[in-house]
């Protein structure tokens, strides 16, 4: 499969199960990174705030996967991500059962954050 050229063109290419799970997630980190704009990084969608990449996320044949770009905001948040399969930089969970909006609302404000006191430096 060729690289995406827009986030359009990646979510048209996923099955309509993975597709859903992740319009709702693109949604869910537009509401709060609103000013964040939207990019292919690594051939996945992304947002980008500050200059640099808030958060990915992509669909893979078994699950999709939330990237936070962070190994400090994932470990403040591991008690709430005890429910979902997490790795270095990785977030795992199924479509149909998709990571709750607050979580995902939260980690994407820590990443906004963390990345505003870099920009500060």
């Amino acid at each position: 499969m060729a690289a995406p050229a827009s986030v359009e063109d990646y979510l048209a290419a996923l099955p309509e199960e993975s597709r859903a799970a992740l319009e709702k997630l693109r949604k869910t980190i537009k509401a709060a990174a609103p000013e964040a704009t939207e990019t292919i990084s690594y051939q996945m969608p992304a947002f980008r705030d500050h200059g640099r990449l808030l958060v990915s996320y992509a669909a893979f044949k078994n699950h999709c996967s939330l990237f936070p770009m962070s190994m400090k905001v994932m470990e403040a948040h591991m008690g709430e991500l005890e429910a979902f399969y997490t790795a270095k930089g990785t977030i795992r969970f199924h479509a149909d059962k998709p990571l709750p909006a607050a979580l995902v609302k939260k980690l994407v404000k820590a990443r906004i954050e963390e990345n505003a006191a870099r920009s500060r430096r």
